[in-house]
């Protein structure tokens, strides 16, 4: 038929009309510099169990697990919690990965996000003159809001989230991203089981010490468990 299109062209994607907030910079690195998905509103948030899935955890047991991390792994922090990104689907696999573990059994404060979650949006990374991401002055200044790590991490639970260590572009991500093997990691990635054995390790501890620094009044028929 005259003037009918083929059927070898393509339509590109509908995309969100452009963003004229204070977020907008925000969303549209994100959105077209790493290709995540974002929502609608403020505060600025991510999607989680696309491209990644997310466990959050105390920031002090969060430092102890980034020497498993490769550098370009990407990890966020707001005041006392740390987000380690991980490989999309992690977040299933969590319960029976700690049961296995044989951490299941206990009360950790470990959070996983996954398929249908959110995640705040830290702020982007400071860009140098030529445009581009400028990670190392980045992890500079969050390190400095983290008060080095775990050390001094006990302070203030108020501020926005900010890249300890920012996420690389396209690809880059998954393969910096702990995986098991089973699904689908790329070779060189981050072993996720022992990722998790450390953080739940550390959990752990962080927990009975907060227990045993309270009054015996409040520790009353709390249950002690070591490892």
């Amino acid at each position: 038929m005259a003037g009918s299109v083929p059927a070898t062209s393509t339509v590109p994607f509908p995309r969100r009309p452009p963003d004229p907030g204070p977020d907008a910079g925000a969303r549209h690195w994100y959105e077209n510099d790493l290709g995540w998905v974002t929502v609608p509103g403020r505060p600025l948030r991510l999607v989680t169990g696309v491209r990644f899935d997310v466990l959050d955890v105390p920031a002090e047991a969060g430092a102890v697990a980034l020497r498993h991390l490769v550098p370009g792994s990407p990890v966020a922090l707001r005041g006392e919690r740390m987000r380690l990104l991980v490989a999309a689907g992690s977040a299933e696999e969590l319960p029976e990965l700690l049961d296995w573990l044989e951490w299941g059994p206990l009360a950790l404060d470990l959070r996983a996000l996954g398929a249908g979650g959110l995640m705040e949006a830290p702020a982007p990374p400071e860009r140098s003159r030529g445009g581009t991401p400028s990670p190392v002055r980045d992890r500079a200044a969050a390190a400095s809001a983290a008060g080095e790590y775990a050390g001094e991490c006990a302070g203030s639970t108020q501020g926005a989230a900010v890249w300890l260590r920012p996420p690389g572009p396209g690809c880059e991500l998954e393969a910096s991203l702990p995986a098991l093997p089973a699904m689908g990691g790329v070779g060189g990635a981050p072993d996720l089981v022992r990722l998790v054995d450390t953080v739940a390790a550390q959990c752990h501890r962080v927990r009975l010490r907060r227990l045993c620094a309270r009054p015996p009044a409040c520790r009353r028929n709390q249950p002690l468990a070591f490892s």
